[in-house]
């Protein structure tokens, strides 16, 4: 994957391989006295208190804010962070207390304004002031996402989120992580692991989606030791329908746009001892120029080929679209000689934009799908690579 707005997925070399107060031990923070300044003008008999005590610093993100009044009833409660941006919160049915719907973000500072009044109708309000922590290295968690903003993909495209720790709070992290499209259509996330969330809709995307991801994880308690530290929307665009379907019976590749055939290719796709996977596979990641090393997928010094053209990845175990100058022209379309990929005629160096490789490289989006059929391997796995569409709907949704 190209490397995006927090990084890059690093997969390995490429290969063609077939197979009242808080009781948290921060809820107070540092310093400051309980609650804030009352108005004690008006002669009111209700009382405010607010946790985190006024000035207190690295206070938790979550848990650790309330709002309480006695011998009267909150009527209103506004906190803001520095940039004024309003923390929503419920006041209870009694008028008793005060609580935030989600966490707040972390290295922030926060205003609270309370006010409560008695049974006289006379008011108080009392004010403060408190400063969140900031994790470190140690306790921060990150996603590294698949996504880049303003990019074009094609419609079978992924959202893939892999986080640097592992995520314990897979609810709270999937509530806080979302993935919207206009027109709008469902959206729905699936955990292959504790460490990876990828998104998609039911069908492939409509050409001329906007998707955009939604991270909200800033002060999120991930796990117990853990928060996270990223706050952003990530907004991109589908392309047009592109899709392709490889023949393993009859070696050639059959490019579709909008439903309708485009243009075919000879191919020459996995042999007898190293079969191409069944399934439909999005390209990933594109290359001009592939560095292909057997030992990568286990098939020993085989092969190393460190300048494949026209490289497309279709899978994270190594399965490429690819260009191929060492076989005859005459081998494509007529006999399978891959170690799994699927190989078109090039050149080498790839400099011949006529070739099928490079026409094939040229007019492909990431995002793109290539679906492979009557190879006699199985189908490939939804967490090999954005290959999540040979899940059914309704297993991709339970989790």
């Amino acid at each position: 994957m190209a490397a995006l707005a927090v990084g890059a997925v690093l997969l390995g070399a490429a290969a063609c391989g077939g197979n009242a107060d808080a009781h948290s031990d921060k809820s107070d923070g540092k310093g400051g006295s309980s609650g804030g300044g009352s108005s004690a003008a008006s002669g009111s008999q209700a009382t405010v208190t607010v946790a985190p005590a006024d000035g207190a610093t690295d206070v938790d993100t979550d848990g650790a804010l309330k709002v309480s009044a006695a011998k009267g009833k909150l009527t209103t409660v506004t906190v803001k962070s520095k940039d004024g941006t309003a923390v929503d919160g419920t006041i209870s049915a009694d008028g008793a207390s005060w609580t935030p719907k989600s966490h707040l973000r972390t290295d922030t500072k926060y205003t609270v304004a309370a006010t409560a009044t008695d049974s006289d109708g006379k008011a108080t309000t009392t004010q403060s002031a408190f400063t969140t922590l900031n994790p470190g290295d140690a306790q921060a968690n990150y996603g590294i996402f698949n996504v880049e903003a303003n990019a074009t993909y094609g419609v079978g495209m992924e959202v893939s989120i892999r986080f640097k720790k592992p995520v314990t709070n897979q609810a709270d992290v999937r509530h806080a992580v979302t993935v919207t499209a206009e027109p709008d259509v469902p959206v729905e996330g699936h955990w292959f692991s504790s460490q990876r969330l990828d998104f998609r809709p039911e069908a492939y995307w409509a050409p001329g989606t906007k998707v955009t991801l939604h991270l909200q994880l800033d002060g999120l308690k991930m796990s117990k030791t853990t928060y996270g530290k990223q706050y952003k929307d990530v907004t991109f665009t589908i392309g047009r329908s592109q899709t392709s379907v490889a023949d393993n019976k009859t070696k050639m590749l059959t490019i579709y746009r909008g439903g309708k055939v485009y243009r075919t290719l000879p191919a020459s796709l996995g042999d007898a001892d190293h079969t191409t996977y069944n399934g439909k596979m999005v390209i990933e990641e594109k290359d001009p120029v592939v560095d292909m090393d057997s030992q990568t997928v286990g098939l020993g010094n085989a092969y190393h080929i460190p300048d494949v053209p026209h490289g497309m990845r279709l899978s994270d175990s190594g399965t490429f679209a690819h260009g191929n100058y060492w076989r005859p022209a005459s081998t494509f379309g007529h006999i399978n000689t891959s170690h799994g990929c699927v190989g078109l005629h090039d050149v080498k160096g790839g400099k011949d934009p006529s070739t099928p490789a490079a026409w094939f490289y040229n007019n492909s989006l990431i995002g793109d799908v290539v679906t492979v059929v009557n190879s006699p391997d199985k189908t490939i796995q939804p967490d090999n690579g954005l290959n999540g569409w040979n899940m059914p709907w309704s297993q991709w949704v339970e989790h």
